[in-house]
């Protein structure tokens, strides 16, 4: 309760406007775009908090050191073995089994450099998974975060990720000429 209340606090100090739908399904992929700068981690963090929203993250599992690991956990980092015979895509999907409720945030473009080529790995977790993808956008030129519609994957992997760039045209990222879609 506290920290929903301090993140709006934050939010409205900052100038930011947030709009989210909180969906019905207590499993779903959030993909965040535009993902030019490491200031997006944190106004996505704060409305993600301010609307009680729960988004997990995929943090490399070294980085879980003695007294670093509380803090991460607490900024919903979820550790992941890069070098694990397992392929990250099973491991996330095995994160959707094992809880009840799960909602992972990924920047689909995988960088904060310009790459029109975005991963795919979300998609492919949604699938194997078998939750939707929600839209969070972050974006910088008119001071609004959230999370608005879905899709939920038909496996014709092409064909959805051009509905879902298109849903990003207009957005502008904290460096706007990194963002591609």
């Amino acid at each position: 309760m506290v920290t929903k209340i301090l993140a709006k606090f934050i939010i409205w100090l900052i100038g930011w406007k947030i709009k989210m739908v909180i969906p019905k399904e207590k499993k779903y992929i959030l993909i965040i775009a535009p993902h030019t700068s490491n200031r997006d981690f944190f106004i996505g963090k704060l409305a993600s908090w301010s609307c009680g929203q729960k988004a997990k993250v995929l943090v490399k599992k070294e980085a879980f050191k003695f007294l670093i690991a509380p803090i991460i956990r607490m900024w919903g980092g979820v550790p992941i073995d890069r070098k694990n015979t397992v392929n990250i895509v099973d491991q996330v999907v095995q994160y959707f089994e094992e809880n009840d409720e799960f909602v992972l945030g990924i920047t689909p473009e995988g960088t904060r450099k310009r790459n029109p080529d975005w991963k795919t790995g979300f998609y492919r977790i949604a699938m194997k998974a078998k939750v939707p993808i929600y839209f969070g956008y972050i974006d910088f030129a008119t001071k609004k975060a959230g999370m608005h519609d879905c899709i939920h994957p038909t496996g014709d992997m092409e064909n959805d990720m051009v509905k879902i760039k298109a849903y990003y045209k207009d957005m502008k990222g904290y460096y706007p000429e990194q963002f591609a879609f």
